[in-house]
């Protein structure tokens, strides 16, 4: 675990020499986007003049310990990079989000951002997206017709595997920063992405899924070998 730990460290670091003085960050997260916000911390510490809009709760409440000025989208629509993790992330840039129950803010604020780079552990790379269960956020209201009508969507698209709802560890369903649920589906492996993600737009309940397509410009990948980049990162 605490080599695990060093590698995403590595790779938040090599994502750090990205930043330039000036710039508005989308801030990620989960367990490697942690890392990446406390070193960010360290270097405003030492002068560094940004801004970051956070997405998530936790990765607000993390950013304003380690001293990062913030802003939100609606003070500031345009970021210039956003530097977040991911659950899987293929050899095209094509992720699964979702694991940290943020998926829907990460996806508006990769969105906003004239630049995604994806920061992870040789772990997270994958030949074919669907080993990781892909998260769906949906809405409370009709939640059983949801997770029916998920279902026969994930089935149009040539996939199989059960649809649970994501518990919270004190008990209940799990409820996001947004006030929705998350529907985790065990897939296996996901044939045709893009039709899957086209098919669950479909569904009026949900807000949105983990599929991630189309949005991350690199990734910055830490291997026991040393960093290893895909697409363009600098």
């Amino acid at each position: 675990m605490a080599d695990l730990e060093g590698l995403k460290r590595d790779a938040a670091a090599r994502a750090l020499q990205l930043v330039r003085p000036g710039m508005k960050l989308g801030l990620g997260t989960g367990s490697t986007a942690k890392h990446f916000v406390e070193l960010l911390g360290e270097k405003v510490r030492a002068g560094l003049e940004v801004v970051g809009v956070p997405t998530s709760e936790q990765t607000r409440e993390l950013a304003l310990a380690c001293g990062v000025p913030l802003t939100s989208l609606d003070e500031t629509p345009a970021l210039d990079l956003t530097v977040d993790g991911a659950d899987e992330i293929d050899h095209d840039l094509r992720l699964i989000k979702g694991g940290g129950a943020a998926l829907l803010r990460e996806k508006i604020v990769a969105q906003a951002s004239a630049r995604m780079i994806v920061i992870a552990d040789e772990t997270k790379l994958v030949e074919r997206l669907g080993r990781f269960p892909l998260p769906v956020e949906v809405a409370p209201f009709g939640l059983a017709a949801t997770i029916m009508a998920v279902r026969r969507a994930i089935e149009r698209a040539g996939c199989h595997g059960s649809v649970t709802v994501r518990p919270h560890k004190a008990g209940g369903a799990l409820v996001t920063d947004g006030g929705h649920n998350i529907l985790d589906a065990a897939l296996g492996s996901i044939p045709d992405a893009a039709r899957l993600s086209d098919e669950l737009h479909e569904v009026p309940g949900v807000m949105g899924h983990g599929l991630f397509l189309g949005l991350a410009t690199g990734a910055v990948l830490a291997t026991r070998a040393g960093v290893r980049t895909l697409g363009q990162i600098d």
